[in-house]
């Protein structure tokens, strides 16, 4: 397998799980999630280091008494997607021009 294939392949593995778990817990924080369920408070708990960087930046809206929107796991999801595409786009500028686009 060429490094390109490799690189492009573990980015885009990396940017979907990133996006599976914030999608996840974004929903599950929409919808009230128990956390004290295992379950719940594993991808809470897993999920937070994702997040670290973003508290603070926008303020999250409570409806009711236990529905959150969460603007900083959307806004969180944005930016590693928009990373992801930025390193992809980096693996497709430092791969030499004969190897784009051949395929074995």
């Amino acid at each position: 397998m060429r490094p390109q294939v490799l690189a492009t392949r573990l980015i885009n593995f990396f940017t979907g799980i990133v996006m599976v778990f914030l999608g996840l817990r974004f929903v599950l924080k929409l919808f009230g999630a128990n956390p004290t369920n295992g379950f719940v408070g594993w991808v809470y708990d897993n999920t937070s280091v994702l997040l670290d960087p973003f508290r603070g930046i926008f303020n999250n809206e409570v409806v009711g008494r236990h529905y959150v929107f969460e603007f900083n796991t959307l806004f969180a999801i944005l930016i590693y997607a928009l990373f992801g595409m930025l390193l992809l786009m980096l693996v497709d500028v430092l791969t030499p021009a004969d190897n784009r686009g051949k395929r074995k």
